[in-house]
C-alpha cells in the first residue's frame, strides 16, 4: 500500500540529494583558501605582469564549449579561471593602465564582494541589515556633497544608468506623475541641455526614454572645455520662443575627454531662472571633492538637483558601484513607486521596513553593492581616498609638464583634473596625426602602459586617464619614453 509517510520521507531524501552544498566542507574550505591566495598573489605582483595581453586561440576555444550537463570538480573549474581568464583581463587594476576611466579596486573591496556573494542578499526591499548598510551610504554621500537631509539616493550599475534614472525623475518633475501612464504626447515638446562634450550615455538615455536625442541641445564649449553659459542661455530662450518646453540642464563634473568641470554655479542660476531640473554627471570627477585642494573646483555641485557618479572610479570600489544622489527623495517616489500584490508591506516581520529601494529606482532584484562600498570607506577612510585622488592629479600634471618639455610631443587640451590628451608630432611637428592611433595600439601590445585613443578637433589624441591608486611616476615616465621611442618608427610614420 502507498504510504504518505513513505512518500514524505522520499521527498525529503530527494531534497537532501539535490542540495548544492558540498559533501566535504573541509575540502571546499581548502580549495577556497587556494582561490583566495591566487587572487592575493595576483594583486601583489601586478607590476611584474603586462597591463594587457592578447588571449591565445587555445584559451578562447575553451569558452566555445557545449553546455555542461554533468558536474565538474571545483578545483578543475578554478584551474581554467587561473590559466585562461586571470592572465587576460582588461588590465585596469594594473598601475600602467591609463586608458579609460576605471578604478583599480582594492583588497578590502574584493573581500567584501566575497562576503556579499555569500550572504546573497536581494536589496529590492524588506527588513534586513543589508538595507541599513545602503542607507548608511546614502547618509554619508549626503555629507560628502553637502546635500540636505531630504536627499535620497540609490545604487545602480554605473553613471550611465544613474543619468538615465535622473532623466526619468526630471521628466516626472516637469510633467507630473501621470506621464508614467500616459506617456509623452505631441504637446510635450521637452528639450534639455548639455555641453557638446557630454558623455555619450546622456544622449543614449534620451533615446531610451523615448524623448529622443534630437531633443538634447548640445551647447558649444569654451577653450577650457566647459559649457558656454551665454550660448546656453540663448538656446533656452530660443526654444521658449519656439514653443518648446525646457525641462533639464545637465552639467559635467569632469568631461570624459579632458576632465573639464562646468561652471556649476552658473548652471544653477540658469536652472533657477528657467525652471530646469539641474543634473550633474560626475562619473569621472565628482569624488574629487574628497581632496581638499581639488574641492574648490567643484563649487556649486552641492546645489544640483541630482548627481550621478561612480564609486568604482575614484572611489576604488570594485565594479560595479554606480550611484545617484537626489536632492529630494520624494521625486524618486513620484517616479518609481508602484503597488504590487506580491510586494505587500507589513508593520512587522521580514515584509516590514520603511525604506524599500524598489520604490526609489528601477530595479527590484538588486545586489549588495553597498557592502563593498561600506568596506572601502570604513577601511581606508575618505582622507586616504582623497589623497590618492590628489596623487592622480599631480601625476597628470607631471605628465603634462613632461609633454610640454618634449619638442616631439604636443599637449592638446588643458589639464583640469587627471586626464592628459597629447600627441606625437615629431621633432619638426610634421608627423601625420594618424600615427598616434598606431602608437596606442603598439603600447597595448607591448603591455607596459595602456593609454586610450580619443579625438580632439577631429584629430587622434593619446589620452592618459590616471585613476588607479597604484600608478606612480615611473609609469608616467614609461608612457612618455615609449611614445618617444615608437613615434619615429618608419612603419608607423608610413601608416
Amino acid at each position: 500500500m502507498f504510504s504518505l509517510e513513505g512518500a514524505g520521507r522520499a521527498a525529503v531524501d530527494r531534497h537532501e540529494r539535490t542540495s548544492l552544498d558540498p559533501d566535504d566542507w573541509q575540502a571546499v574550505r581548502g580549495q577556497a583558501h587556494r582561490m583566495l591566495d591566487d587572487m592575493l598573489d595576483h594583486l601583489q605582483t601586478l607590476e611584474e605582469k603586462p597591463v594587457w595581453q592578447y588571449a591565445p586561440s587555445s584559451a578562447r576555444k575553451l569558452f566555445d564549449a557545449p553546455l555542461p550537463i554533468d558536474a565538474s570538480d571545483l578545483s578543475d573549474v578554478h584551474a581554467i579561471f587561473r590559466d585562461t581568464i586571470l592572465p587576460y583581463g582588461s588590465g585596469n587594476i594594473h598601475p600602467g593602465f591609463m586608458g579609460w576611466v576605471q578604478g583599480g579596486g582594492t583588497v578590502a573591496g574584493m573581500l567584501a564582494e566575497m562576503l556579499a556573494a555569500g550572504l546573497n542578499a536581494n536589496l529590492g526591499g524588506r527588513d534586513h541589515m543589508p538595507i541599513e548598510v545602503e542607507r548608511q551610504i546614502i547618509r554619508w554621500t549626503r555629507q560628502i556633497f553637502s546635500f540636505p537631509e531630504t536627499a535620497g539616493g540609490i545604487f545602480l550599475t554605473g553613471a550611465s544608468q544613474a543619468n538615465f534614472v535622473a532623466l526619468q525623475i526630471a521628466r516626472c518633475r516637469k510633467l507630473g506623475k501621470d506621464v508614467r501612464a500616459a506617456g509623452l504626447t505631441d504637446e510635450s515638446r521637452l528639450v534639455a541641455y548639455a555641453s557638446s562634450e557630454v558623455h555619450g550615455c546622456v544622449p543614449r538615455a534620451f533615446e531610451m526614454s523615448g524623448i529622443g536625442s534630437n531633443q538634447l541641445r548640445r551647447i558649444a564649449v569654451n577653450a577650457s572645455g566647459q559649457i558656454d553659459v551665454d550660448a546656453l542661455e540663448k538656446a533656452v530662450r530660443r526654444d521658449l520662443q519656439e514653443g518648446y518646453v525646457p525641462f533639464m540642464l545637465i552639467g559635467s563634473a569632469g568631461t570624459v575627454n579632458t576632465g573639464a568641470i562646468d561652471d556649476l554655479h552658473g548652471l544653477r542660476r540658469i536652472a533657477d531662472v528657467y525652471d530646469l531640473h539641474f543634473h550633474v554627471d560626475g562619473a569621472l570627477g565628482a569624488l574629487g571633492i574628497l581632496n581638499e585642494d581639488l574641492a574648490p573646483r567643484f563649487a556649486g555641485i552641492e546645489t544640483c538637483d541630482s548627481l550621478a557618479f561612480d564609486f568604482h572610479k575614484w572611489g576604488q570600489v570594485p565594479y560595479d558601484a554606480g550611484f545617484l544622489l537626489v536632492r529630494d527623495n520624494t521625486w524618486q517616489l513620484q517616479t518609481f513607486a508602484s503597488e504590487a500584490s506580491y510586494l505587500s508591506r507589513a508593520s512587522t516581520g521580514l515584509a516590514g521596513g520603511d525604506w524599500w529601494p524598489c520604490d526609489y529606482g528601477p530595479d527590484l532584484s538588486r545586489g549588495f553593492r553597498a557592502l563593498k562600498t561600506w568596506f572601502t570607506l570604513k577601511t581606508y577612510g575618505t582622507k586616504a581616498l582623497g589623497e590618492a585622488i590628489g596623487a592622480n592629479c599631480r601625476l597628470a600634471q607631471a605628465l603634462a609638464d613632461r609633454v610640454e618639455r618634449e619638442p616631439a610631443l604636443k599637449l592638446l587640451a588643458p589639464v583640469a583634473l587627471n586626464i592628459v590628451c597629447f600627441a606625437y608630432v615629431g621633432p619638426n611637428g610634421d608627423t601625420p596625426p594618424a600615427v598616434n592611433a598606431h602608437i596606442v595600439e603598439r603600447l597595448h601590445a607591448e603591455g607596459r602602459v595602456a593609454p586610450s585613443l580619443t579625438h580632439l578637433n577631429g584629430q587622434p589624441a593619446i589620452r592618459a586617464a590616471i585613476v588607479n591608486h597604484r600608478t606612480r611616476l615611473a609609469d608616467i615616465d614609461a608612457l612618455v619614453q615609449s611614445v618617444l621611442t615608437l613615434g619615429p618608427r618608419q612603419d608607423l610614420a608610413q601608416c
